[in-house]
């Protein structure tokens, strides 16, 4: 057996495990780039060698500052579509591949940048391949995973996003202590140090199989029952109806050009009677609405916010580096209830009890601006409501944003559907980052008044726009669009009269194997719905 059928050699636990692992380094690679460049500009030689500041590490330029972090998320965007259009064409492992090429490049530029114009187009190259790592990653959990163990399976996975995170501030705070903060590799090593899950991801994906569905979307039928046989343990009666389930969607399927992107946004592109348009500002709007929770002001400004509280900064960076670890027990939550509660009761008790955080933390400092001489007392109570944030982002919106967009796309696009959610995350992300400095100069602490609000807000549309995918094939549930209403109930009666993939295609359970002269033989004598 060849380096590119490894995987046949597995059972069907190493297998998944394998797959499993492999998408954790995938995603501890975005986590630990969204997370380094908060200790990288804390680093004084780093901000004399790109010339945004003075060489104590006063920086002067908040602008170029921000520029040059948020140059990032640009790339993102543009890997997202680039590296789903290709995952969805050349194949999931393929299209990881190159996002992990485009990471490895990216993070050995950055860690070299000399100047300001070098460290942006490093940037760039590394956004680019963390948006297509992200894009592509969940899409290939999800389609080898089964309904019942799909959210669970992705929980895991994202327990990777904040251990990268966690990194990246314990990271900083241990270099802070190299020659009292003020040499290269403080921030180079930093920088660096991302080269390696891209370097692993580089060497060791292609161990793994491709997913079944895109297999069958490409009609390589054979290949897609061996790998859904291996991924099982069996070829049973339940994996030959999800085989037959994943080929009739398959058989339907017609590709979408780059092109499209933006006539789908205008509801105008794509197959019709599939509502494409609706499914893409659903996955925006999902990932811009996790951004204005309020995540981004705890994960990138909690130095900020534990000075507000009268932290000393040895204090402020122990725990920041706290408060984004705790991340990863709210992932492990996560793992354990978006099958069992289903995702709307996630995000919509999520979103509740985010508000509540919000206006119990906006409360805390209020009272120590009006007291500051109980500054102090109220420290720990502000500290509190930090960590309970992230725990419950964690374990509810922190998943489930990047899981939906998985699911309510068919096997011929997922990779490319799921771009619009990786650039609602890119564009809500990249958008908060450079709001919150000006949110918190002017509003300061109130800031968490507003944040309260917004997340009030998105319970209503949690529960009129979006369905409940868990539990349900990813084949069945593109029936939840046959409907032009936009609104769950009338979507779940939808699902209701057409979920049933097999008999609404006339297909038989019963075929003990599966080949694709049986499936062309089968499309001849298919009756007519």
């Amino acid at each position: 057996m060849g380096y590119t059928t490894f995987w046949k050699r597995l059972s069907p636990r190493q297998l998944n495990i394998a797959i499993q692992i492999f998408s954790l380094i995938s995603i501890f690679f975005e986590g630990y780039d969204q997370g380094v460049m908060g200790g990288v500009n804390s680093s004084p030689r780093y901000v004399e060698e790109v010339g945004i500041g003075l060489p104590d590490g006063t920086i002067t330029s908040t602008v170029h500052e921000g520029g040059i972090v948020s140059v990032y998320y640009l790339g993102c965007i543009f890997g997202c579509f680039a590296g789903g259009w290709a995952a969805d064409r050349i194949g999931r492992i393929n299209g990881l591949f190159i996002a992990a090429f485009f990471s490895l490049i990216g993070g050995a530029l950055q860690c070299a940048a000399q100047s300001s114009s070098f460290m942006i187009v490093a940037r760039v190259i590394t956004g680019i391949g963390t948006g297509a790592l992200t894009g592509i990653t969940p899409v290939l959990v999800s389609e080898v995973s089964t309904a019942v163990h799909r959210g669970s399976y992705l929980g895991y996975v994202f327990i990777a996003n904040y251990l990268g995170i966690s990194l990246a501030y314990w990271l900083a705070f241990g270099l802070a202590f190299i020659d009292q903060g003020y040499s290269d590799v403080r921030w180079r090593f930093q920088l660096a140090f991302q080269t390696l899950p891209a370097l692993l991801l580089l060497v060791g994906v292609k161990l793994l199989p491709d997913s079944p569905r895109y297999l069958a979307s490409v009609d390589r039928i054979e290949e897609a029952r061996e790998v859904l046989t291996q991924l099982r343990g069996n070829y049973d009666e339940s994996v030959q109806r999800e085989l037959l389930e994943i080929v009739a969607v398959a058989r339907e399927t017609r590709r979408c050009s780059p092109i499209q992107f933006s006539k789908i946004l205008a509801g105008r592109g794509g197959k019709p009677g599939h509502r494409l348009g609706r499914r893409a500002w659903l996955c925006l709007w999902l990932q811009i609405m996790a951004s204005w929770t309020g995540i981004t002001a705890v994960t990138a400004y909690s130095p900020t916010l534990l000075k507000q509280a009268g932290y000393t900064d040895l204090i402020q960076n122990g725990l920041a580096g706290g408060i984004n670890t705790i991340g990863i027990v709210g992932t492990i939550i996560s793992a354990q209830i978006v099958d069992r509660l289903g995702r709307r009761r996630c995000l919509i008790g999520g979103a509740f009890s985010l508000s509540a955080v919000n206006l119990i933390a906006a409360s805390v400092y209020e009272g120590a601006r009006h007291s500051p001489d109980k500054a102090s007392q109220y420290a720990p109570a502000a500290v509190t409501m930090l960590f309970l944030f992230n725990l419950i982002y964690a374990a509810t919106w922190g998943t489930l944003s990047f899981l939906i967009p998985t699911e309510i796309w068919s096997s011929d696009m997922r990779a490319q559907g799921n771009g619009f959610g990786i650039a609602g995350w890119a564009i809500g992300v990249g958008w908060t980052t450079l709001v919150n400095p000006v949110l918190f100069a002017k509003l300061e602490s109130r800031t968490y008044f507003l944040f309260a609000g917004l997340n009030l807000l998105w319970v209503p549309i949690v529960y009129l726009f979006y369905p409940e995918t868990a539990g349900r094939s990813l084949e069945s549930i593109d029936s939840f669009f046959s409907t032009s209403s936009l609104l769950n109930w009338n979507m779940e009666e939808a699902y209701h009269g057409h979920g049933q993939i097999m008999v609404d295609r006339s297909i038989s359970s019963t075929s003990s194997s599966l080949t694709s002269q049986s499936i062309r033989e089968q499309e001849k004598n298919e009756v007519p719905n």
